[in-house]
Order: structure tokens, then sequence, then C-alpha cells
């Protein structure tokens, strides 16, 4: 079965862009958090950052780039899947200007989330700002190459979003007035409220093709099980599990009817649930060693600045954890995320 898929995102993939030798579409927009941060954190003032070692060891010239992950993240392999021979640049960055930006351009920022109290907690990017940050870009692509073509590209290009496991694990699960306020359905609504404008702020600036990650199973998360599963817990915190799947329903549904309310858009869920559970439950089955334990420091907790140099116990080989810190996926596991958004995807491309 594996086998097959595999065949057959290849047979997608070329049939799509046969005969053309360009990407399949002409941008990549990438806004969201940790997860597809490539590097914007690292300007901010923030301690959730990455652009040090042993992040990036796996990574071209073992570059810790600010990448949350050893290697690749699962936007960088889409990108490679897509025909780009280049990854979207940090908005941030000093590469993000000239014709840098033609083919896309990465906002996403460590810690952010759907609400901006989320973000500021960790004086990350809001989502609010990255969408301002977009709006900024395409003024510097139109100036480019012409209002006719920008606004071509942005219309075809496709935008993805990944972001919500820190407005859990990061704000909701460790502020105790949250917790009294919000049950998990009615913070889970709440956070809709914000998906919703930022869908239509962003459609508004002429997207027409947007996808959407799910939350992972947050209970498998190693940092996850070590905060809330209990002393000497090594199993999934199905609590959580059971609150990101009722999420995933929600973001489903609101997606559905933001399709049907808004002419001409295309807006896809991209589910990252099931294959990371996948991956942690059977890890063998998919490649892997180990999917309890991340590869560095104890693999319980570390990420960000107490995932470093001097963190003992890092593996040596990540690509048999199915995670590389406490939070993140490793490059290997990254590049199976990819291969399946690829293939949930294939409506954006079309």
């Amino acid at each position: 079965m594996k086998m097959f898929t595999i065949l057959l995102m290849s047979f997608l993939v070329i049939a799509a862009g046969v005969g053309t030798g360009q990407p399949l579409v002409p941008a990549l927009i990438i806004m969201g958090d940790s997860v597809v941060d490539a590097g914007n954190n690292n300007r901010l003032t923030t301690l959730v950052k990455a652009n040090f070692p042993p992040y990036g060891r796996d990574f071209f010239d073992h570059n810790a780039t600010g990448r949350f992950t050893n290697g690749k993240l699962a936007t960088d392999f889409t990108a490679e899947n897509l025909g780009f021979t280049s990854y979207p640049v940090p908005y941030l960055s000093q590469d993000a200007n000239g014709t840098n930006l033609l083919t896309g351009a990465n906002f996403a920022s460590g810690a952010s989330g759907f609400l901006d109290a989320t973000a500021l907690l960790y004086n990350a990017i809001t989502l609010n700002q990255q969408l301002k940050n977009y709006k900024e870009y395409q003024t510097k692509v139109t100036n480019i190459v012409g209002r006719e073509r920008a606004n071509e590209t942005f219309s075809r290009a496709i935008h993805l979003l990944s972001t919500g496991p820190s407005d859990f694990l990061q704000s909701y699960y460790i502020n105790p007035i949250l917790n009294r306020i919000f049950t998990p359905d009615r913070y889970s609504h709440r956070l809709m409220k914000s998906y919703t404008t930022f869908i239509q702020n962003l459609y508004g600036l002429g997207a027409r093709r947007i996808g959407v990650t799910t939350l992972p199973p947050l209970g498998c998360l190693p940092a996850a099980i070590t905060m809330f599963g209990g002393a000497g817990n090594n199993t999934c915190v199905e609590r959580l599990n059971r609150d990101a799947v009722s999420f995933n329903t929600k973001l489903n549904n609101t997606s559905m009817s933001l399709t049907n309310m808004l002419p001409g858009l295309k807006l896809v869920v991209l589910d990252i649930y099931n294959p990371l559970l996948s991956m942690v439950v059977n890890p063998v089955e998919n490649g892997f060693f180990e999917s309890r334990r991340a590869c560095c420091g104890t693999g319980t907790m570390e990420t960000s600045f107490l995932c470093n140099a001097r963190s003992v116990g890092t593996c040596s080989n990540a690509t048999n954890y199915v995670f590389w810190d406490g939070f993140h996926p490793s490059e290997a596991a990254n590049r199976v995320i990819a291969n399946n958004l690829l293939l949930q995807g294939i409506p954006l491309i079309s």
C-alpha cells in the first residue's frame, strides 16, 4: 500500500507538470508557527528560537537556520514536491528581497497561534501581523512584476497555514484562568472565530488556494506526555488527543462553510493528525525505531533553548526518531508528513 501511494503521488506530480519544467504553482506562501518557521524568529527578541546546534545538524552544510528540527521542514519537502528549486525565504531575513520573493515567502513564527494573545506571550509574530507582512510582500512583488502578473501569482499560489498547538499546549492547558473560563470545546470555538476571520482576510488579499493543517495528536508529543501525562507515564495523553480531534472536526466544518461562502476559494484541510499518530503508534511499520522519546537531550521535554549543544543524551541518528525535540517532528517524520500533504493537496494544484 505504501509503495502504491508513492507511485500514485509521483504520477500525479509528473502528470501535472510534464513538459513545463516549471513548478506546479507560481509561488508558495507559508504562515503559522514553529512547525513551519524557517528562521523568522531569529530576528526577534524571544526565547523561542532554533538558530543554534544541534538544530539543523542534518540540513545543508549542517546549518542551524532557525528551523525547529534537525533538517528539513515538511514545507521544505512540499516545495521540492511542487518543483521549486529553492525554499520560500523567511520574510524577516536579509534574503527576502528582489526576485527571491517571486516564488513565495515564509511568514511563520515559532509560538504563534490562531489567537494573537498566544503569540504575544512569547513575543512571536501574531497571525494578524503575518497577514500584514504578507500584504507588504504583495506590494513588493507588484512593484517588481506589475499588478496583472502579481495578482495572477497571488491567486494561483498555494497558501499554507499550520498553527494551533501553541494555543493549547503553551496557553490554554497551562493557564488556570483560561481553564476556568473556557471548556476545551468553547476554547476551540473561539479559535474558529479567529480562523474564519483570517481566511476571509487572506481571501480578500487575493488568495484562492489555501491549505490548512489540522492539529497533530497533541497528547503524543513527548513534551505533552511529560507535562500532562503524570509521573512515569510513557503513553499518549488521551484527553489532549480528544481535544485535538474535536478541534479538527470544527476545523473541517468551518472550512466547508467558508468554501461555500467565498466564490472561487479552494480551501483544503490537510490531515496531519492521523499520519503522525500512525508513526507514533506503529513506528516500525513507518520506518522508525523510537516514537515516544525525542532525539534531543533526554527526549522528554527539551525544545528551543533547552535543546542545545550541551544537552546530554542527544541521539546520533535522528532518522530513527519520529520526534526531534519535545514538540517537533524529525526531518524523517517531516518527509512522511509532506508526502501525505501532497496527496491531500492535489485539489490545490489542479
